[in-house]
């Protein structure tokens, strides 16, 4: 059978068949609505720092509150009356630098002496749990400083009468993140008058928010860990008063 097309020429109408149906598909894609993620970061690009900036300033007037009306006592009452739930607020107000009203190590300590420690020794499942709560809380708050940082710099921030690291720590720290990069983050987070240092130089230099929440949990856990450790030692050599926690 004779083929349609001129001699020599069924090579180029078969490339030219192909690049429109290409052009096509292409045509297609470009018609087809946007998703659900491209909306959401359409959102988050034009209204992120609005949504960053008005958490952070419900978290400040709950920090500024308990700054005025609460001592360490009110945050025990707090954790006996509501346990986890409110540990796990404490925890973010902790994470994002607005936990003015109670000593943050005194809280995992507390919380393991009020709800772990049984007269036959430890609740392990419930040690767990406070773990994962207070990490989760701390980094929470830390990630909402983080993108504050990110989105509204470090001059806004220093403006802003709820920030309370003056600029002379602020360029030290912004020194250590220079140094160390992101190793930084969670010996920062693991250290007892560093943690959260970092958090600003990090949302400045636009580290990827995943892998700075992932350091920034493993920095916190380290912490809390030796805490818990201290608190235990603390039980053995009758030491309770330290922590001011329940036998």
């Amino acid at each position: 059978m004779a083929s349609d097309s001129p001699p020599g020429t069924a090579f180029p109408i078969a490339v030219e068949r192909k690049t429109l149906a290409g052009e096509r598909t292409q045509f297609d894609r470009m018609a087809t609505p946007p998703s659900s993620r491209s909306a959401f970061r359409a959102f988050a690009e034009d209204y992120g720092l609005l949504v960053v900036a008005g958490t952070f300033l419900a978290l400040a007037a709950v920090g500024a509150y308990l700054l005025l009306f609460g001592d360490s006592e009110l945050a025990r009452e707090l954790i006996r009356d509501y346990g986890i739930y409110a540990l796990f607020c404490i925890f973010i107000l902790e994470g994002a630098m607005l936990m003015y009203f109670a000593p943050s190590e005194a809280l995992v300590p507390f919380a393991i002496g009020t709800f772990a420690t049984t007269s036959s020794g430890y609740d392990w499942g419930m040690i767990v749990v406070i773990f994962a709560v207070s990490v989760a809380g701390a980094t929470v708050g830390q990630v909402a400083l983080f993108l504050l940082a990110q989105r509204g710099g470090r001059e806004w921030l220093l403006r802003k009468p709820w920030f309370r690291i003056d600029e002379s720590r602020l360029d030290r720290f912004d020194g250590w993140f220079d140094r160390w990069g992101r190793a930084a983050v969670p010996v920062s987070n693991a250290l007892l008058f560093t943690r959260g240092m970092v958090t600003v130089p990090a949302g400045v230099a636009e580290m990827d928010v995943r892998r700075f929440a992932a350091l920034s949990a493993v920095g916190t856990f380290v912490f809390e860990a030796w805490l818990a450790l201290a608190y235990h030692y603390a039980v053995e050599f009758g030491l309770l008063t330290f922590f001011n926690v329940p036998a």
